[in-house]
């Protein structure tokens, strides 16, 4: 049996960004229990992106911080992560577009968000090789970026072991111990845990421990995948997206990316012909020069989605049962801030950004939803 302070379910990035946040707190009795390997679920799957352009005061106000925080790691973490400001061009097909876009750039800019409306001619200048041909405009924020979710992972691993942070791999949770509305123990395939708080960070599997804590947890997985290419030279700086597709070029030269193919939930994570072959038409559309490159991966992860397209985070009606889950494929663009958060919320009793608490569990409950419309593939 092991006391401790908090024990963290999950080794993604929400995990190790609310560890790394508790341990800058002075936080460092903490298990992380994950039961894979790190990064093994939705971090290690995911696109890479990070970007402010959102269509809500809480998904940008928070990703603002985010990419402020980004930063500080990119120059603060043991290893490199490879956190690039190389922007977000996002293609337009017609003028109906065009002006609702126009709509969300004059709301982010509200908030400070460095986004633009550029035209076709400004958008080849950013991308040279783009066909122009099927688009009339493009919203463009230059500090909008990425980061490579692999050494993400490592560097924040790298920096929790060096303050001697207890993380367990491949070791799964059974059983949450509540007496009172209050977390007593965490018990799993290898040992005991006491403990007064849990953060269920869990990504794909957050609704089955939410289960083990007696809360229902309005969560749904859905399949998306990835493509990789071999490595080419580097001529593409932002992350594009045109409707369901989006790519960019990673720092080992290889363009990643991914389109959706609107599968029901509860895909398996398999790969498909069919999603290469979508995929390939679609950026070859974009970017022609493209069309005699070829693959050489193909995977697939988990968005977690929520009705309201925003994640959930904070405390829930269990004293010491603490979220941060439902990204709807924004999870890993988000981790920094929301790990800054959650330790916020343990150490100081709330979330420092006012726009968190409008993402807790309660607004399901009562039905003040807050509707993204700018979710991508």
């Amino acid at each position: 049996m092991k006391n401790r302070d908090i024990v963290i379910i999950g080794g993604g990035i929400t995990g190790l960004a609310t560890a790394y946040y508790l341990v800058k707190s002075g936080i460092k009795n903490i298990s992380i229990l994950e039961k894979s390997y790190l990064g093994s679920g939705s971090t290690g799957r995911c696109g890479s992106g990070i970007r402010q352009q959102f269509t809500t005061k809480e998904h940008i106000v928070l990703m603002k911080e985010s990419v402020k925080l980004w930063k500080e790691w990119n120059n603060n973490l043991p290893i490199p992560i490879h956190f690039e400001q190389g922007g977000y061009l996002w293609l337009l097909n017609n003028k109906k577009e065009l002006a609702r876009h126009k709509e969300y750039v004059k709301y982010q800019n509200k908030f400070g968000i460095e986004s633009v409306i550029i035209s076709m001619k400004e958008a080849k200048e950013i991308v040279p090789d783009l066909n122009t041909n099927d688009i009339v405009g493009a919203s463009w924020c230059h500090t909008d970026g990425s980061a490579y979710p692999f050494d993400v992972t490592n560097a924040l691993q790298t920096f929790l072991k060096e303050k001697k942070v207890e993380i367990n791999t491949f070791e799964e949770v059974n059983e949450i111990h509540i007496k009172n509305d209050k977390i007593q123990e965490v018990i799993t395939t290898k040992d005991k845990y006491t403990t007064n708080t849990v953060i269920n960070g869990a990504g794909y599997g957050a609704k089955y421990i939410g289960q083990l804590a007696g809360l229902n947890l309005p969560l749904q997985p859905y399949r998306h995948q990835i493509a990789a290419s071999e490595p080419l030279r580097n001529f593409l700086g932002p992350m594009v997206v045109k409707d369901e597709l989006y790519f960019l070029q990673t720092h080992r030269g290889r363009i990643i990316g991914g389109t959706d193919l609107k599968e029901p939930p509860l895909s398996n994570l398999n790969s498909t012909l069919n999603f290469l072959e979508e995929y390939s038409k679609q950026i070859t559309s974009v970017l022609p020069i493209l069309s005699s490159v070829n693959i050489m991966k193909q995977w697939a992860g988990y968005y977690i989605v929520t009705p309201d397209r925003h994640p959930i985070l904070g405390p829930t009606k269990i004293n010491g049962f603490i979220l941060g889950c439902g990204y709807s494929g924004h999870g890993f663009m988000l981790g920094p801030v929301v790990g800054k958060l959650l330790a916020s919320l343990i150490v100081h009793k709330n979330m420092y950004i006012r726009e968190a608490n409008n993402l807790t569990l309660k607004r399901f409950k009562t039905g003040k939803l807050i509707q993204e419309r700018a979710v991508i593939g």
